[in-house]
């Protein structure tokens, strides 16, 4: 079928679920029209109906718009439907659960009402929140309502165009490349709209505070149940966030001088108009940090984002308004979470008064090496203590890892493998090793609770550890120059080169099968060291289109191709004797990388 046939299908069918689409669908028909405004409008439906959104291993991902290659209420119905099937044909059960949540973001409801719709049509019940919440206490609730599978309608990071659709897997973890695979296959035999059982939507939703998530009777026509989860497994997520800081705490330490400590660290917080705001000042309220402000401007959820363009902690434009405000108030640290609050991003005062923007790989070191440094002195570390971090994340990870007797073990890009490497310890009954998970992404996590990065437990930790290093007389700008005094400067660096355009994933592979087959000897006149190829499988780690190249001075590059957009990112890690040299280099590496592209 063409991409005009199938536009004239959704036409007729409509959109009754959301009048935008319908709206769009008629602002596209080309009928009547001038004949460059019918070509344009012909274009426009060519690019809309010509191709389906991917589902990869993130899910969906992608501009809000009519056409199967956009985020919609059909596309995300077909989703849904593709996992309704994949759920079913896993388990011989009549009792099957999926766990929904969604974000601040523009029709990220209506999302995951059409996803409840399609799931309960397909006899599966369903588990959703009553208002937005954060990403990780989705996988917790997957977990504790012991659910098949989890859907986040999120975009994450992305700007306010963007809607996306994450799936999890029962172990809370975002699902693995096979299981996605296994769901894209469905959806590619599903057409729009005639193949998503959604007619007469679900069997009931119940009252918040209902039956939390449990399910009661299937109706007599087989559809699944619809509640909403209960306050109680919002408030156990919370407990197990603040159970993070037990191991942490000091011998003889009073509660009374714990209290007095947090209480005099002056965080200023945003959600970037996310769903951070109540889990977030909740966690930090209730563990004694009283001197918490948020910036007026970012603080209440709003889909249009209107002071960041780009919600990212790791944009330090969005942290702009953060930094104003830190400063108004002279506030000890800002800290910042993305929009699903998965993610948690810093800025730190320095002595000048200044605010240091900190990258992901820094928090990092300063948690990795300050939780084994408390552990320690609190006679909690344990047995075999390992720390789980990416191939791209901090070179200096095994420095400060081994400096206390931890192991690092390092997992391919992405959270979910660090989750399945907790899953892993778990299944051995040595889940109490895991000290700590972390990606330059900024994302992090303590705890077993949940198998995603946790923006929540994070900024808890990153105030416990601010306020303690303050008891002594020091802040976090000045720690980090001693954890590089001590274990060598590194510099850590992202750069992407784009492809778009209908060559741009043959330049891509070009590229990349270029590196891997004529791999350099040396860059910028240093020499490789060694060529880590993930692509074929290594160290135990499934097959990914990776390449990293060891240099002999100690610092590293990584070429990794985006699964979700058209570029390669190169990722750097520069070992030098100062800042300076390091930027150097950094700069030289850069430059002979980009001449091979």
């Amino acid at each position: 079928m063409g991409a005009y046939e199938y536009y004239l299908e959704w036409k007729k069918a409509g959109c009754a679920a959301d009048p935008d689409i319908e709206k769009e669908l008629a602002e596209l028909d080309p009928e009547g029209c001038p004949e460059d405004e019918r070509q344009a409008r012909l274009a426009s439906i060519e690019d809309g109906f010509g191709r389906d959104i991917s589902f990869g291993t993130a899910g969906l991902r992608g501009v809000m718009k009519a056409g199967s290659a956009y985020m919609n209420v059909y596309t995300v119905g077909r989703a849904s439907q593709a996992l309704a099937f994949y759920i079913r044909g896993r388990r011989n059960t009549c009792r099957m659960r999926v766990a929904l949540c969604y974000d601040s973001r523009h029709k990220s409801k209506l999302f995951a009402e059409v996803a409840a719709r399609v799931f309960a049509s397909n006899g599966i019940d369903v588990a959703i929140f009553d208002r937005i919440m954060p990403t990780p206490c989705l996988s917790f609730a997957v977990r504790e309502l012991r659910c098949d599978a989890g859907v986040m309608i999120t975009a994450s990071h992305n700007s306010s165009e963007y809607n996306g659709y994450k799936v999890f897997g029962p172990d809370g973890c975002q699902i693995t490349s096979a299981a996605a695979g296994e769901i894209f296959y469905y959806s590619k035999h599903i057409p729009i709209p005639s193949g998503i059982r959604m007619a007469g939507g679900p069997a009931g939703i119940l009252p918040s505070g209902g039956a939390g998530g449990e399910p009661g009777d299937h109706p007599a026509d087989g559809r699944g149940t619809v509640r909403y989860i209960g306050e109680c497994v919002i408030s156990d997520y919370l407990k197990n966030v603040s159970a993070q800081l037990k191991p942490l705490m000091l011998p003889g330490v009073s509660g009374e001088e714990v209290m007095k400590y947090r209480s005099g660290l002056s965080v200023v917080y945003t959600p970037l108009h996310g769903v951070g705001l109540e889990a977030v000042t909740s966690a930090l309220r209730e563990n004694g940090f009283t001197d918490v402000a948020c910036v007026p401007s970012q603080s209440m959820p709003d889909g249009d984002f209107p002071t960041c363009r780009n919600p990212n902690p790791e944009d330090v434009t969005s942290l702009r308004p953060g930094i104003e405000y830190a400063s108004e108030r002279g506030a000890d640290l800002l800290i910042a979470t993305d929009p699903d609050c998965d993610r948690a991003g810093i800025a730190v005062r320095r002595r000048d008064g200044s605010y240091l923007p900190l990258t992901g790989n820094q928090t990092g070191l300063l948690l990795a090496d300050w939780i084994c440094s408390r552990r320690e002195k609190a006679g909690t570390m344990p047995e075999d203590p390992v720390i789980i971090t990416t191939v791209v994340s901090s070179g200096l990870a095994e420095k400060a890892a081994s400096a206390h007797g931890a192991g690092v073990v390092r997992v391919l890009t992405g959270f979910k493998y660090i989750g399945e490497q907790i899953g892993m310890l778990e299944a051995r009954g040595t889940e109490k090793s895991f000290l700590l998970g972390f990606e330059e992404s900024y994302g992090y996590l303590a705890g077993t609770y949940v198998r995603d990065k946790d923006g929540v437990v994070a900024s808890l930790l990153i105030c416990e550890m601010a306020a303690s290093f303050k008891k002594e007389g020091k802040d976090l700008a000045g720690v980090l120059d001693a954890l590089y005094e001590k274990y060598g400067y590194c510099l850590e660096t992202q750069h992407s080169k784009m492809f778009e355009g209908t060559g741009g994933k043959a330049r891509m592979s070009a590229i990349t099968d270029s590196f891997r087959t004529d791999p350099p000897r040396e860059l910028a006149g240093v020499p490789v060291s060694a060529v880590l190829d993930y692509l074929p499988g290594i160290c135990g780690l499934p097959q990914s289109d990776v390449l990293k190249f060891m240099m002999s001075d100690g610092s590293w590059i990584v070429l990794r191709p985006s699964g979700t957009e058209p570029k390669i990112k190169i990722y750097l890690s520069v070992t030098a004797a100062s800042a300076k040299e390091a930027e150097e280099k950094e700069k030289r590496f850069a430059e002979a990388v980009d001449s091979r592209m």
